[in-house]
């Protein structure tokens, strides 16, 4: 007589691994948080987001930053024209440019606002 053998024991299946959490705002907040400090394009959240007072704030913000560090590079090449050594100036420029345009997109996907005395203020008043 042939001997039934016990069936194999169950093997549990795996735990779910839970998803990521979700950023501060929406996919299409988030773009428009980013497209706020990428120079021009900050016109576009600007004339999109009429309705959303934290993304016209950081159109507004990048917008001002973006044209006092026109402002700044511009001045700075009319020096550099007239004292050469002065281009070296242009490049510490430009990495601080890039610096506060990174800080500022990180701070606003995570829902602050990176304020800068004086410039801040200025921003507000549009």
């Amino acid at each position: 007589m042939p001997t039934e053998s016990a069936p194999p024991p169950s093997v549990p299946p795996p735990p779910a691994v839970p998803p990521p959490p979700p950023l501060a705002g929406s996919g299409a907040k988030t773009g428009m948080l980013v497209l706020s400090y990428l120079g021009l394009l900050a016109l576009i959240p600007l004339i999109v987001e009429k309705n959303d007072k934290d993304v016209q704030w950081h159109a507004k913000h990048g917008l001002v930053l973006t044209a006092l560090f026109f402002i700044g590079w511009v001045a700075i090449s009319i020096v550099g024209y007239i004292m050469p050594f002065f281009y070296l100036l242009q490049m510490v420029w430009w990495i601080g440019w890039v610096i506060v345009t990174i800080l500022c997109i990180v701070k606003a996907v995570n829902g602050q606002r990176f304020t800068i005395p004086g410039i801040s203020e200025f921003a507000d008043k549009f």
